[in-house]
């Protein structure tokens, strides 16, 4: 592959727990792709202690979507980015149509799979602010396509602090825990990058989908990027020349 074939994606954190399980999707579904880190873990700090999103945060998060697009790597330019924090669907919502590549919020791609598994879906996070707008940004998906959903919201208390400490063991199995106590859902969206290491011990408690954030995310955005690429060489191909 040439370098002018490469994929530049920028990655874009507010937890440093996102960055390994963004890094590990890639690696088994787009491992050609060149993907960068952007990481400022204040952000995160400073919704749990507002308890909502502000001017200031949806602010900073286009100064780094604009600092991925600034300069061209050794791949190129930025062709799209994706943001790994499931707590700031409305700021990302905001710079869609603000900059030139496709922006790609952390949950949409698995909340499509999950919209055509079934109504009754499990939601799983370990970081509560994310829960009420995963929640909205979930039931609004289904409205758009005409449908009506339950969102069964699954809190793994004390998990994502397991995992601050070091402690991947006790994070899979307070997840787990939290998820024994539920059943007839129609699938499971593990709704934060960094709850993907646990899919394959949750998985064991539900009989049906498990889906992770990365995972969908990291294949949806290759199918987009790989349709605009075929796209632009069909049209190229029939350009008439002088």
């Amino acid at each position: 592959m040439s370098q002018s074939d490469v994929v530049r994606i920028a990655l874009i954190h507010a937890l440093e727990e996102s960055v390994l399980p963004a890094r590990r999707a890639f690696a088994e579904v787009w491992p050609e792709a060149f993907c960068f880190d952007l990481l400022d873990t204040s952000l995160a700090i400073d919704l749990a202690a507002a308890g909502r999103l502000d001017e200031s945060m949806t602010t900073r998060f286009e100064t780094l979507a604009r600092y991925s697009l600034a300069h061209q790597g050794k791949a190129g330019a930025t062709q799209a980015i994706l943001f790994t924090c499931s707590a700031f669907g409305p700021a990302i919502d905001a710079l869609k149509a603000l900059l030139p590549v496709p922006v790609l919020r952390p949950n949409e791609a698995a909340f499509e799979q999950a919209l055509e598994h079934g109504s009754r879906i499990g939601l799983v996070v370990t970081y509560e602010p994310s829960l009420a707008s995963l929640r909205d940004e979930l039931q609004a998906m289904a409205r758009q396509r005409g449908r009506a959903v339950e969102v069964v919201p699954i809190l793994a208390k004390g998990a994502l602090a397991a995992l601050k400490a070091g402690d991947g063991e006790g994070h899979d199995q307070l997840v787990v825990s939290a998820c024994a106590a539920f059943a007839d859902l129609d699938v499971v969206v593990l709704g934060q990058f960094s709850l993907a290491r646990a899919a394959a011990a949750v998985q064991g408690v539900f009989a049906v989908p498990v889906l992770t954030t990365p995972g969908c995310a990291v294949e949806a955005l290759r199918r987009r990027l790989e349709f605009n690429s075929a796209s632009h060489a069909s049209l190229s191909s029939h350009r008439i020349m002088p």
